[in-house]
């Protein structure tokens, strides 16, 4: 199902979304873009975010972490999704595995547009 503007944002807020949202990645992909509200840097990547979800049919699950608020499951996005953590930083999951991610200033509309133009529900293709 291809999703059209403007494209909800769901806030993760707790370990068991987490785990829902990991899962959800077998069926769409799952684009989990980690946050911090007192950051100038993770600020210009919100509105690259933004800019996206505006400007094009997202056809992925999106969720947003407050790195700071939300630590637990930020920590736990690094853990289970082998990835170190950074802020901003946009993870695109699929099947359960990483299969792209940017932080700081690479994080934008035009690179999350690419990486998402290639993800494909249910394979492992790399991007």
């Amino acid at each position: 199902m291809t999703h059209q503007p403007p494209h909800a944002i769901t806030p993760l807020e707790s370990l068991e979304q987490l785990d829902a949202a990991i899962a959800r990645s077998a069926e769409t992909p799952v684009l989990l873009f980690k946050h911090s509200t007192t950051c100038g840097l993770s600020a210009m990547a919100a509105t690259e975010v933004a800019d996206l979800l505006n400007g094009a049919a997202i056809d992925a699950d999106i969720f947003v972490v407050d790195v700071r608020g939300r630590r637990p499951v930020s920590n736990a996005i690094a853990e289970r999704l082998k990835v170190r953590h950074e802020s901003p930083q946009v993870l695109l999951v699929q099947n359960g595995v990483v299969r792209w991610h940017r932080s700081h200033a690479s994080v934008t509309a035009a690179a999350i547009a690419r990486a998402l133009q290639h993800a494909r529900p249910g394979t492992d293709e790399a991007l």
